[in-house]
């Protein structure tokens, strides 16, 4: 398409999807409450950047949430980091999320749906999840764990999991959670930060097709906390573990109405972890109402999510995606927990899911959408998506030709998104919203209350190039701090210094004269190539005509002397060769779909690319190896989903430093533990 063409728009709302969104409500609402004029999304926008404490107890007031002390001034000290909200508030999220279960018209309304690959499905209502919140929460007490206490978890996406999270809030101990298919160490590597009482953990788990004892490894993990008091196991019994265990299913038997111990607006809620690809990773704490407002105004009003919705996501526990299960909750609606593989029995298999359980709205890595393309599936041909309205893609860029197959293989009239956030804030910073249309290719626009720009090198305001993603003003649930890092050094390096006092996320972005905006990646992943910033999301997807290519990761390497080195690595289908024809094949495709810029130096066979649990590429640690740092320095084999990929690459690194003469990449396997 040409630089200076429209895109075509894939989605337009009715004049009867606006009158029906909540964000149409909220806007009237608005402009009743405080004698405005907002006229659609970008009145409203404007208006949400520019007041932000009024917009934020606006959010407050229209959802009626519950504490004390609501009505002080949301926002009474801007400065960034360390912004004061709500200073004199007390609350409780997970208070905030039972809501429904009090109401008599929805405790017996489905809150979860749990679903396994072998199709089963079993329904937990608002009042026994509640029920089994508050018997955990007992526990809990039972066993002195006491507000800012840790409880740590290593549970798949199951609905034992959301009933330890809300359970842990109840009493304003902090929550974390990690999925069991990490190793050991990698498991300790974060948990052992925090020091926890008590673990809540599964023995085993079932994951494509097969069943995985994890006793030994829990021992393991066990060993590695010290500080722990108790266990409650989720599955049969492990063996002896040195601390006090129980069954979960034997905790949570007897229903107990939950209550809830009100903490202060920034008490902590639960730690998330960075992926920790290059060292350990970062335990990033965010507070019990950072993260209920921004659940109220990211599913609730940008996602439209509410009592009549059913919210599905196969999130892996370790990815922050995994946390928009409680968050949805919280926005009123119910949730669908799947602990499988997102492609057991098929590259379709999550669309069965969501035909299976009638989910309104379908949240994903664009990753899986991408492969789903390449499969060539077509669920709408063959499943009943009737309920389906809307798709939530991230993770990364979600390419044209995916934005289409979308539209022709899975349905036509729903309202595809791409949305960029981030752990960070665990929420989004650009993304969708009911009353607008979507160009394909585009991210609607920025999110409420989230003041986004595109910056040049200068710290200047950029429109129609490439500039860094920075937020000038600050969100309630930007982290209150990073663990361990009592002074914030650690915190105000990771966001604050580049542009002093401005929020910079390490993303690249556009911003079109229309306000709406391309993600490129991340910045220290996008290549630079004689002065031309490229994104590494727009190679992978002009491959998607070539059969050949399974995956593919393509770094950027400075050399000596101001010379530049992109080779492209490529994952072959089974049975397929890189001769000649093929390598014309993909540098042609490359060059037409992209520029000659794009196209790269060198293609090279790899067994696969190596990915986090998150489903990432691992673009910044391999450049770092291809620049000589050593493999211990340059990734952390915790992180690597598929270990065994890191190691191939580790060694054609070393092999490539050799050829050039340069320092070494290895030893191979350094830091490597295959196990993980």
């Amino acid at each position: 398409m040409p630089a200076d063409a429209t895109p075509e728009v894939t989605w337009r709302p009715t004049d009867q999807d606006r009158a029906a969104a909540r964000l149409t409500d909220f806007i009237a609402w608005a402009n009743r409450r405080h004698d405005l004029n907002l006229d659609g999304y970008r009145d409203a926008w404007r208006w949400s950047t520019n007041e932000l404490s009024t917009f934020w107890e606006s959010v407050v007031e229209y959802f009626d949430l519950v504490g004390d002390g609501w009505e002080s001034p949301a926002l009474v000290d801007e400065v960034m980091p360390g912004a004061q909200w709500f200073p004199h508030v007390s609350l409780n999220f997970a208070e905030n999320v039972l809501r429904p279960a009090r109401d008599a018209n929805r405790r017996d309304t489905t809150a979860i749906v749990d679903v396994d690959e072998q199709g089963r499905q079993h329904r937990y209502s608002w009042d026994q999840l509640a029920g089994m919140v508050g018997a955990l929460a007992a526990w809990l007490r039972a066993r002195d764990v006491q507000p800012g206490d840790r409880v740590a978890a290593v549970l798949p996406n199951m609905p034992e999991a959301i009933v330890g999270m809300l359970a842990t809030a109840s009493i304003g101990a902090i929550w974390t959670i990690n999925s069991p298919e990490l190793s050991a160490e990698a498991t300790l590597g974060r948990l052992a930060q925090l020091e926890p009482r008590v673990l809540i953990a599964a023995s085993a788990y079932s994951y494509n097709g097969r069943s995985f004892d994890v006793g030994d490894r829990l021992e393991q993990i066990v060993a590695g906390l010290p500080a722990l008091t108790a266990i409650a196991v989720v599955g049969e019994a492990a063996g002896p573990l040195g601390v006090p265990s129980a069954p979960f299913v034997g905790i949570v038997g007897e229903p107990v109405t939950p209550s809830f111990d009100r903490v202060p607006f920034a008490h902590p809620l639960w730690v998330l972890f960075s992926s920790g690809t290059t060292g350990a990773p970062k335990g990033i704490v965010h507070g019990h109402g950072g993260i209920l407002l921004e659940a109220v105004k990211g599913p609730g009003l940008h996602q439209d999510m509410g009592a009549d919705d059913l919210y599905y996501v196969a999130a892996n526990t370790s990815w922050m995606v995994w946390n928009t299960l409680v968050m949805n909750l919280a926005a009123g609606a119910a949730v669908v927990t799947y602990a499988g593989s997102p492609t057991h029995g098929g590259p379709d298999r999550q669309f069965r899911n969501l035909a299976q359980t009638k989910a309104t709205m379908f949240a994903t890595g664009a990753a899986y959408l991408q492969l789903a393309e390449k499969a060539d599936v077509r669920p709408g041909e063959q499943l009943d998506l009737g309920a389906l309205r809307a798709i939530l893609s991230t993770g990364s860029p979600l390419p044209v030709s995916t934005w289409e197959w979308v539209h022709h293989a899975v349905k036509e009239r729903v309202h595809l998104g791409s949305d960029t956030g981030g752990t960070d804030i665990c929420g989004g910073f650009i993304g969708s919203n009911p009353l607008e249309p979507v160009h394909a290719g585009l991210l609607q626009g920025p999110l409420l209350g989230v003041a986004v720009q595109a910056w040049d090198e200068g710290g200047n305001r950029v429109i129609g190039d490439v500039g860094d993603l920075v937020v000038r003003r600050p969100i309630p649930s930007m982290p209150v701090s990073f663990w361990n890092d009592p002074d914030g050094r650690r915190y105000q390096s990771a966001y604050f210094e580049k542009f002093r006092g401005v929020w910079t996320q390490g993303d690249w972005i556009t911003e079109t004269a229309d306000g709406e905006f391309t993600v490129h990646g991340r910045s220290d992943a996008t290549l630079n190539r004689q002065g031309v910033r490229i994104g590494p999301a727009d190679i992978y997807a002009a491959l998607r005509d070539v059969p050949e290519v399974v995956d593919a990761l393509v770094i950027g390497v400075e050399l000596p002397g101001g010379g530049y080195h992109m080779p492209l690595f490529v994952q072959l289908a089974e049975g397929a060769m890189l001769d000649e024809g093929l390598r014309r094949t993909i540098a042609s495709e490359i060059r037409r779909r992209t520029s000659p810029r794009h196209v790269p130096d060198v293609i090279v066979v790899a067994p696969a690319i190596p990915i986090t649990h998150a489903h990432k590429k691992l673009e910044v640690p391999i450049k770092r190896l291809f620049a000589g740092r050593p493999a211990a320095d340059a990734v952390n084999m915790g992180s690597v989903a598929n270990p065994e990929a890191m190691v191939w690459f580790i060694d054609e690194a070393e092999r490539f430093l050799a050829r050039r003469g340069r320092g070494s990449a290895g030893p191979a396997r350094a830091g490597a533990d295959l196990t993980a």
